[in-house]
């Protein structure tokens, strides 16, 4: 798979899909690809488009949150991310996301690589798109606490 972590096109399709969608900047203005993925204060992920998605990006903050380097968790089914008995409620999100575009305020209950439980709060999912080709979604959040 490879490493989207610094790479300008793709950081174009997570920030330009999240503005588009939510009709605001992911990002502070002069921020690029480095930026986000080594010193944004919050998380950004993002799953691709399968049936079955598999992490694709991962920020230092989400490493971080989830316990994970990059190379564990980008190729790691998202499913995974959530334990079995929250995956369902997991599902329905991300099928609102796909309906509607994008869902803020969301609040789930996640699992580390290690098996601490925690609570994500008011993240945003969003539809990802590449000239109108859906290829995936992102979620972002900045807020998180232990189970």
């Amino acid at each position: 798979m490879s490493d989207l972590s610094h790479d300008p096109d793709f950081f174009a399709v997570l920030t330009s899909s999240y503005a588009r969608r939510l009709g605001e900047a992911l990002v502070p203005d002069g921020a690029d690809a480095a930026w986000l993925y080594e010193q944004a204060p919050f998380v950004v992920l993002a799953h691709d488009g399968a049936a079955d998605p598999r992490f694709i990006y991962a920020n230092r903050a989400a490493q971080a949150c989830f316990g994970y380097t990059r190379a564990e968790l980008v190729g790691l089914p998202s499913r995974l991310s959530a334990e079995a008995p929250e995956r369902a409620e997991r599902q329905r999100l991300l099928d609102a996301v796909t309906r509607d575009g994008f869902s803020r305020g969301y609040r789930g209950l996640r699992i580390a690589r290690d098996g601490r439980r925690f609570w994500i709060e008011r993240a945003v999912v969003w539809q990802l798109d590449r000239d109108g080709v859906i290829v995936g979604q992102a979620a972002t959040f900045s807020e998180w606490r232990d189970a």
